[in-house]
């Protein structure tokens, strides 16, 4: 299912031992659109110390509740590693952050997640694998732990924030569409899975869905979004309506008319690939 990036603002983070904080921002990845980080405000108990929050760790989501359950613990939380989420975040940090809580590098694999498309994946003991926090690793395994760091820390890690591309423009091949108003992430994979367009100063009262495999070309410094797209082709597309959920009906709908092959196709094959969840 698909949530929106609005909605999910302000849900409540919750450790094994209580509540970590609320959501206020996500970092995703500009390669591979995908959130790799949640933005969490700690509140009183830290100090409002707002601290990232990777969906490895994600449980099941309680949606009525507005909570997203972690397997980490407060404590945990409080020892991370110092991330000032006000500037970008760099693969050096990334590699801190992931080594203190025993992650994998989730960048080299062929799909989104390392060597999947789910994130709970690289969860320690998935599927056979065994990763522990830094501080426990024996010394041989630390030593390559080191070693693939070094060569990774000076990488461009193509992380963005959900916020600073909220009113992005969005350009067609023939003119402008309108403006960035949200994003649809998957619930599963954290890939995110459309833009909703705001065209109410070409198209008035219209909202439609960009798919990030459509882009031709982002300008960061200029803030806009060049998709391989005609005006009149996303004006004559299925209408989104934000009030409602968009289902895979909707979804074959949109893909159909632009005559392009739909994510869950390709997810498929990833699936039947990957040891069973």
């Amino acid at each position: 299912m698909l949530r929106s990036m609005n909605d999910l603002e302000d849900y409540a983070i919750r450790a094994t031992d209580g509540t970590i904080g609320h959501v206020k921002d996500f970092y995703f990845d500009d390669e591979a659109w995908v959130i790799r980080y949640l933005v969490v405000d700690t509140g009183t108990w830290l100090s409002s110390r707002k601290v990232l929050i990777s969906p490895i760790a994600i449980g099941h989501p309680n949606w009525t509740e507005k909570l997203l359950p972690v397997s980490i613990t407060k404590e945990q939380v409080k020892n991370s590693p110092a991330i000032d989420t006000e500037k970008p975040v760099s693969r050096q940090h990334e590699i801190e952050y992931l080594g203190y809580y025993g992650y994998p590098l989730y960048w080299g694999g062929a799909m989104p997640w390392g060597g999947g498309i789910y994130p709970n994946m690289m969860m320690p003991g998935y599927a056979g694998f065994v990763s522990t926090p830094h501080a426990e690793r024996p010394e041989v395994e630390e030593s390559h732990a080191r070693t693939d760091a070094a060569r990774h820390q000076d990488d461009d890690p193509h992380l963005r924030r959900c916020k600073t591309v909220m009113t992005y423009h969005i350009q067609a091949t023939d003119g402008d569409i309108g403006h960035v108003q949200g994003l649809l992430v998957d619930e599963e994979t954290w890939s995110i899975r459309y833009m909703i367009v705001n065209t109410s100063n070409w198209w008035l009262g219209h909202q439609v869905l960009i798919a990030p495999q459509w882009i031709q070309d982002v300008s960061w410094p200029d803030a806009t979004v060049s998709i391989n797209l005609t005006r009149q082709a996303v004006k004559d597309a299925p209408p989104y309506d934000s009030a409602a959920q968009l289902d895979r009906e909707q979804e074959m709908g949109i893909y159909k008319h632009y005559g392009l092959v739909g994510y869950w196709a390709t997810q498929a094959k990833s699936e039947s690939a990957i040891p069973d969840r």
